[in-house]
């Protein structure tokens, strides 16, 4: 599965990455803590999200503790509220006078542990699609101006999707995204990470053909489960059970921390390439490699019917040309 990785890479050393400004979403727990935990060591600062306030808040007053000195806010955000998405890509804009960058994007936010009867949300979309996929492109549309207006001659800047070992594992059907006709909570959840590693592959494509200094990569953390994570007051607390479980699989698994080490370099690394597919060496677990992805998500017919799809079910385009002007 595994192909080279470019140079070494010392996922407890990041390469410097004072007076950049990136933004994690669902980073109240699990990946998304991590992988803003990683950045605030290296010294970004680092917005939030998150949906549930108080957990939010937990989540960031524990890296303040953990990592002395972070520049850290946070940002109300539910992927699955379209409105939500406006409000708090429109507060990220704003607040781009202080900071004047936006240099990376993590969409983290999903659900994993699906419903097991089908869920719509308030606009009628079937839940877990919106959670992990459609509403991340709203995000990145949303975003997307900001994002080209920050780069650089040294940095491009960077929108990472999160994919799964899982689109490996089940069949993906274009014509019923929204699982209208046959519902599970497994077929929802691969269909969903199908879709976010396609919409990754597409954005790539688009923004080359638009010249647009953004990239586009997807990556996956691999079996990362919480039993095999650190404890962390507030955002990860496995119970006595939960753990022994969780050790049981330790051949197979790894901890968040360590699965949050591949979405990082992902972001961070600059001699990945935009449109690359990175994940544990040993697919369920390891050191970040690139890999090669699904063939379903890369197929052109599917990633072209999902980003169309996600167009129609939002009502929104991507605004390269927007974009474009905004990065000369």
């Amino acid at each position: 599965m595994s192909t080279t990785e470019p140079g070494e890479w010392d996922p407890s050393h990041l390469p410097p990455q004072d007076g950049r400004t990136y933004l994690v979403t669902g980073a109240n727990a699990g990946v998304g803590y991590f992988a803003s935990e990683h950045l605030a060591r290296a010294g970004a600062h680092v917005i939030m999200s998150g949906r549930h306030p108080n957990r939010l808040a937990a989540a960031h007053d524990a890296l303040e503790a953990r990592v002395p000195g972070a520049s850290v806010e946070t940002l109300l955000l539910d992927v699955a509220n379209p409105g939500s998405v406006r409000a708090a890509a429109a507060s990220v804009r704003g607040g781009l006078f202080e900071r004047t960058r936006l240099d990376g994007v993590i969409f983290n936010a999903g659900i994993v542990h699906t419903p097991r009867v089908r869920t719509e949300t308030r606009d009628g979309r079937e839940l877990v699609f919106s959670t992990n996929a459609l509403g991340h492109f709203v995000l990145g549309a949303e975003l997307l101006v900001s994002l080209a207006k920050s780069a650089t001659s040294r940095w491009t800047p960077r929108m990472v999707w999160l994919g799964s070992i899982s689109t490996r594992m089940g069949a993906f059907d274009p014509v019923d995204m929204q699982l209208e006709r046959s519902y599970s909570g497994w077929k929802a959840y691969v269909q969903s990470k199908v879709a976010a590693q396609a919409l990754g592959f597409e954005a790539d494509a688009r923004l080359r053909d638009a010249r647009l200094p953004v990239q586009s990569v997807v990556a996956h953390p691999g079996y990362s489960i919480g039993g095999r994570t650190p404890r962390v007051t507030g955002v990860n607390e496995p119970g006595t059970v939960k753990r022994i479980r969780d050790l049981l699989q330790s051949p197979i698994a790894q901890g968040k921390d360590a699965g949050a080490r591949t979405i990082v370099r992902a972001l961070v690394d600059p001699s990945i390439s935009s449109g690359e597919y990175w994940g544990p060496k040993y697919l369920t677990r390891g050191p970040a490699v690139r890999q090669r992805p699904s063939a379903t998500s890369v197929d052109p017919e599917v990633r072209r019917r999902v980003w169309e799809a996600c167009e129609e079910l939002s009502g929104i385009e991507w605004p390269f040309q927007k974009a474009v002007r905004a990065a000369r």
